[in-house]
């Protein structure tokens, strides 16, 4: 029988040989279809993503414009204006622009700036990065402008994908050591969790290909994180059940069985109610979140089905050797535990319930205020940690012409109604020049100067209004209505998505604990954590990081990962706490015992997921550093205040109305001997 059991595992394990060579091809292919174009990350209705995609069907697709900046402190010579005209005239010799360029002087006489523009690449990114590489290798100026940005903005995502998983890999390497104490054990879990992330790029690339869901660098990197963070959460869990039934079992094929009937149920609904959580973002109008949802829930959902079925495959063919040298033993005990951290804290939170949970809920409250000091909307030019030439050339022209502005806003109109299109722009206040260009298909495009520099609020009013005379029909896009249509549809979105998220987690938590009371102390706790989280960040951004500006989308991505996530290891708590309720503890001494009995082990996950997202905070661009600090300090504070303290308390104080209206509200507890003496259920 034993031999059958064990053929069992090998029999898993290749099958997952076998799912793994058709995912090969897949996998390989998604950095293919990723795509970090203006126009993937754009609202989808907004004026802005019609100009884009009305543009890219033009003769040539859409234009690649470049701004080519020659400066010198003090003033530009006349050699320097004699380089400069020699190396523009060669860059037309050797690429079809839509107009020749003109030197525009400042007033200072230290910056010539040259407009260039060309459909050459059309919409392939490949072709797009040669020109604008082909243009910085002819000229000894700076290159900036929008297409120039997208070509910084590319090879920084596409660095991305190495030094986070390495990154990632290396932190969640030294913590499964630290926390197993074994120079194997970790090896296990760390490779099914590459195994679940490789699997979740296939799946994704199907997904792209089956649904034309939107794939960008930052969706792909955030899904790597939460597979490796999830996905070694639940081998956590599993592993920590596992060794204790390895001392309750003589057969690791049994034990095995037994800690998946154990925290397989809970694993299954957290794993569940987090996917669900990030399906939410379908909702969004905003192209970049909506194509986050699915990706983050494919990496939750691969991240479990690898820990699920992979891994004890794995831990029943290894054999308890694997726990070297701390093998647990058939019929051994584990040694005698100090008093541990958890149980210090619940003690305290159990001697003064109400004094706790004010206490706690006023230092929230006090670090959500920390949110009114967040920067203002991040600016293109803000969106590296680092100083591409792209963004040195835009602060090199925003400096030397204040007055003006330095890149088009780009208009389209029906062509009949062009004439009339040219002159209402032309009679917009703020607007410097309006020329018309190219037209296909019934759409002409007009390129529009502001008199004020890009992304300013004298811009940004200048667009609006602009969009306000021109009326329906006629769309204004360009890189500074970009932004402004992000910010808008961020907000849209947050109106919608939020309460979507916590309507969809409270409805699973209620199926799950039965009761509507304890979820809705864990949506309160969580959605507190995320306003203390963002708090944070407000006080931090700018003095401590430097960034410029706050991504508009933060707020939205960080409530939905942090409520997703953080109900997660609510679940893990109460579904403890319930089962020592239906053996008849009364509530306040089950959630005491539940927090001795779950809290080493969820902090351990807690600890794993802070710090694979805080690795987020080291890569270059902006947002996600952003969205990676905001996570992982959330998830610190889940796990150590919230958690342990404010969910624990409020359940003492509530007593058996925390599972209201369920039956175990209503059920009578039997007499019981003090808490202290009682004792505690292992995990």
């Amino acid at each position: 029988m034993e031999g059958r059991k064990r053929i069992v595992g090998w029999g898993v394990l290749a099958l997952w040989v076998i799912v793994l060579a058709l995912a090969a091809p897949l996998a390989g292919r998604l950095g293919d279809v990723q795509r970090d174009r203006a126009v993937d990350y754009l609202p989808a209705s907004a004026d802005s993503t019609q100009v884009a995609n009305i543009m890219e069907q033009m003769p040539g697709g859409g234009s690649t414009d470049l701004v080519l900046v020659y400066h010198r402190d003090g003033g530009l010579t006349a050699a320097d204006r004699a380089t400069a005209d020699r190396e523009v005239r060669q860059v037309a010799a050797e690429h079809p622009l839509a107009s020749p360029p003109r030197a525009v002087p400042s007033e200072d006489g230290s910056t010539l700036l040259y407009a260039v523009s060309s459909t050459e690449p059309g919409q392939d990114e490949v072709a797009r990065d040669a020109f604008v590489h082909d243009v910085r290798a002819a000229v000894s100026g700076e290159v900036g402008g929008p297409g120039a940005l997208a070509t910084d903005a590319g090879e920084v995502y596409n660095s991305l994908d190495g030094p986070l998983l390495y990154t990632t890999v290396a932190v969640v390497a030294i913590l499964l050591i630290v926390i197993y104490r074994s120079p194997f054990l970790w090896l296990v879990p760390l490779a099914v969790a590459g195994v679940a992330d490789f699997l979740s790029m296939a799946v994704t690339y199907a997904l792209h290909q089956g649904f034309d869901i939107s794939v960008s660098g930052q969706s792909t990197g955030v899904m790597t994180i939460l597979v490796f963070g999830a996905g070694t959460d639940y081998a956590l869990l599993l592993v920590s059940r596992y060794r204790e039934e390895l001392r309750r079992v003589p057969r690791p094929y049994d034990a095995m069985a037994a800690a998946l009937r154990g925290c397989g149920p809970a694993v299954l609904a957290s794993s569940g109610t987090v996917a669900l959580g990030m399906l939410c973002l379908l909702a969004a109008d905003m192209n970049s979140s909506r194509g986050m949802g699915p990706t983050a829930a494919v990496g939750v959902l691969c991240a479990l089905i690898a820990m699920m079925t992979l891994l004890p495959a794995l831990l029943v063919v290894l054999g308890r050797r694997v726990f070297w040298p701390l093998i647990p033993t058939y019929g051994s005990e584990p040694k005698a535990a100090r008093r541990s951290l958890f149980a210090a804290m619940g003690s305290s939170a159990g001697r003064r319930p109400l004094a706790v949970l004010l206490a706690g809920a006023a230092a929230l409250a006090a670090l959500a205020l920390g949110a009114l000091n967040l920067p203002g909307a991040l600016k293109q030019e803000d969106t590296f940690s680092s100083t591409p030439e792209a963004v040195a050339a835009m602060r090199t022209l925003a400096a030397a012409y204040p007055e003006t502005g330095t890149q088009p806003v780009t208009v389209v109109a029906p062509t009949g109604r062009v004439p009339e299109a040219l002159r209402t722009a032309l009679a917009t206040d703020g607007v410097a020049k309006a020329e018309r260009g190219r037209s296909s298909d019934g759409w002409t495009e007009i390129s529009v100067i502001a008199a004020h520099p890009p992304q300013s609020a004298a811009e940004t009013a200048t667009i609006e209004a602009l969009r306000t005379a021109l009326g329906d029909g006629v769309y204004v896009g360009g890189p500074s209505a970009e932004q402004l249509d992000m910010a808008d549809t961020s907000a849209r979105d947050r109106n919608i998505v939020v309460p979507l998220v916590i309507v969809v987690v409270l409805l699973v938590l209620i199926v799950l604990l039965r009761s509507l009371v304890a979820p809705l102390i864990l949506i309160a706790a969580v959605v507190a954590v995320w306003g203390a989280a963002l708090g944070i960040g407000g006080l931090v951004f700018e003095g401590l990081f430097g960034f410029g500006g706050t991504d508009p989308g933060l707020a939205l991505l960080s409530f939905v990962f942090l409520v997703a996530l953080g109900v997660d290891y609510g679940i893990f708590l109460m579904h403890r706490m319930r089962e020592e309720c239906l053996t008849g503890t009364e509530p306040g001494a089950a959630a005491l015992t539940a927090l001795r009995t779950t809290g080493g082990v969820i902090a351990s996950a807690g600890l794993v997921l802070a710090a694979t997202f805080a690795v987020l905070v080291n890569m270059p661009m902006v947002q996600l550093a952003e969205l990676g600090f905001v996570i992982a300090v959330g998830v610190l504070l889940d796990t150590f205040l919230v958690r342990t303290y404010l969910v624990t308390s409020a359940s003492v104080l509530l007593g058996r109305k925390v599972w209201w209206p369920g039956p175990l509200a209503r059920r009578p507890v039997p007499a019981a001997g003090p808490e202290s003496e009682r004792e505690p259920v292992r995990v």
